[in-house]
């Protein structure tokens, strides 16, 4: 299996991704998930700064995609997880996953989300007319993490 993980200020390209992916031998699915930070409009939500721990981050998101493909047959993971000062609409991650079935390549790409929102040593700092704060952990997402833990294929 291949594993291709990055933590960057960059942008990235999803084509060029995807356009990876597909070289992958015996690829029949391909599922991308692209997150974008969003424009909150009850709080004017302008901004938001990624810190994290450079290293751990790198490890964290490895073991995640190995977890998966231990999960179900994958042929690729890429995870690219943005960092710094980001702009609404701006990408912040990029999942793409491979698989030779569909089920498979949407499960995976799903369950990497989740525990990445939950695992990855990420922290996240909104920007908005209100002034800076640091995001909690959402109920929402550690309910999403609770069910692959119960729910092993």
């Amino acid at each position: 299996m291949n594993i291709f993980v990055a933590v960057q200020t960059d942008d990235f390209c999803h084509a060029s991704e995807y356009n990876e992916l597909r070289k992958q031998p015996g690829c029949g699915a391909i599922v991308t998930f692209t997150g974008l930070v969003r424009d909150l409009i009850a709080t004017e939500l302008y901004a938001m700064t990624l810190e994290h721990y450079p290293g751990m981050t790198e490890a964290a998101l490895r073991d995640i995609a190995q977890q998966a493909s231990q999960r179900w047959q994958l042929g690729s993971v890429h995870i690219i997880h943005r960092v710094g000062k980001l702009k609404t609409q701006d990408q912040i991650v990029f999942v793409g996953v491979t698989s030779a079935h569909r089920a498979a390549a949407f499960s995976a790409c799903e369950f990497i989300m989740d525990y990445l929102k939950n695992r990855a040593p990420l922290w996240k700092k909104e920007h908005s007319a209100q002034g800076a704060n640091w995001v909690e952990a959402k109920h929402s997402d550690q309910d999403a993490l609770a069910r692959w833990q119960q729910n092993v294929n």
